[in-house]
Formats: structure tokens, sequence, C-alpha cells
């Protein structure tokens, strides 16, 4: 299982990413979750303390680490397209409740467009998470659909978009949709969180086709004080849980 979970910010990503992580950990999965956000805080949402993420680098700002695998550097233009990546899951990321988390950060391609060593290593790396046949892969990727445009998500098995009853929501899925097919990505399902009645429901399937409605996360005011104490959703709202383990079930289907 490869999936892409995207939309705009705000939405709850990271919240349903980091559920759907520890569950199939929970079922002694090989789990993967890698955080693709500039604002990288799935580690926090799968259970870890501020301290320990306090220590991690994201592997897009590690500067040494990308020149020695492309050969880029300041007296050097010309890098490698194809760097040796396949040691790096393993040996930077960190595991918390059976969730092995991998900070990727994010390219900032203000001024020097997107072909750029952070980003091979970037899509390198994320390439090689799709071939890992045995884990279950989750990216929690940044807000927005710049990640698409750059076709750094090329080649998941499926994008998981997380909206909330709203029109920009529901376009975003609608670009999300269009953009994917030109990556070779098979399915966009969508996720509706923040639901707070069957009015919003009834606006969700009136807009998202069947079967790309994975299911509904209710609003939960647990969610919100998981977030508050710095917890992972996982540990204090059940019956968050137990809704994303409905999606998660579909997803398996």
């Amino acid at each position: 299982m490869k999936i892409a979970v995207t939309g705009k910010g705000g939405v709850g990503k990271t919240t349903f990413a980091a559920t759907l992580a520890r569950l199939y950990a929970e079922e002694g999965k090989n789990v993967l979750a890698a955080d693709v956000d500039p604002d990288a805080n799935l580690g926090l949402a799968l259970g870890f303390s501020e301290d320990e993420l306090d220590s991690i680098i994201p592997i897009t700002k590690m500067r040494k680490l990308v020149e020695e695998r492309t050969g880029a550097s300041a007296d050097n233009r010309f890098y490698k397209l194809n760097p040796k990546v396949d040691d790096i899951p393993d040996t930077y990321s960190r595991t918390c409740n059976g969730v092995k988390l991998l900070v990727l950060g994010t390219v900032d391609t203000a001024g020097s467009g997107c072909v750029c060593p952070e980003h091979v290593m970037l899509k390198r790396i994320i390439n090689h998470l799709v071939l890992r046949s045995n884990d279950v892969v989750i990216l929690d990727m940044e807000a927005g659909l710049e990640h698409l445009g750059r076709g750094t998500t090329e080649g998941m098995e499926q994008f998981v978009v997380v909206i909330e009853p709203g029109a920009r929501s529901i376009q975003t899925y609608k670009n999300v949709k269009r953009l994917a097919s030109g990556l070779g990505v098979r399915k966009v399902r969508v996720v509706a969180n923040k639901v707070r009645n069957e009015e919003d429901e009834t606006f969700i399937r009136e807009r998202i086709p069947e079967e790309d409605l994975l299911g509904f996360i209710h609003y939960n005011s647990e969610v919100i004080d998981a977030d508050r104490q710095g917890k992972s959703p996982y540990d204090v709202s059940r019956s968050a849980v137990e809704e994303i383990k409905k999606i998660k079930e579909k997803l398996d289907a």
C-alpha cells in the first residue's frame, strides 16, 4: 500500500495520515510515514515528543548528504540525476509506536526552479519508497498542488485527498484528480473531514462520485485537544480512530 495524502492547508491531512499509519502498525505491518510538508508535524501526530523531533533535520536540508549523493557543490553545477538513496529510509528514520518516520521536507523552488539537487534527492527517495513492496508507505504531503506540478509523487499507487465541506476543498479534489492522471496515479480517493451534520454529508455526496468517497471523519473536539497537548490523536480520540478504521477497510479492499 503506497498512499500520498494531500489537500489544501488546515483540512486535517496529518491527523488522517498519522492515524492511518498507526492502524497499519497495530496490525504488525512494516509502516513508513514520510513527512513531505515544510511545516513538518507528522511526528507529533504519531506520538513523538517535541524534544525528539527537534533533533531531526529534514533530508532536503542535509546539505552535506545532498552534495555527497548528487555530486553537487558550490564549485560543481553538474550533478547525478540518479543518486544512491536506498539506504536513506532505514538510516535516517526514527521509530515511534511501530511507525518509522522519515522527515523529507520539501524544496524551496523560489528563484531556483524545480530542477535542483534537493529536488532530485526528494524525488528519488519517494520513488524508492514506492518500490519497498513489503512496506506500507504513507506520505503526508505539503498543502496545495505544487508537488504534483514537480512530479514528486509520480508513481504512487493512489492519492487520498482530505477535504472539508466547502467549495474550495471540492475544487482541490478536482484539480488533484486532473493532475494525477498525468503522473500515472491510478486512483484519487476522498476523505471528508470536519463533517458536522447530515447537511455536510449531503453536500459532499452530491459533489464527490461515490466510487471516490472513502468516508467521513466528523468534527471532533478530542482531536483538537490532542493537538493542544502535543499528543497523537490515536491515543486521545477512539471515535476518530474508529471512523478512520472504517476508511482503512475501504482502502484495503
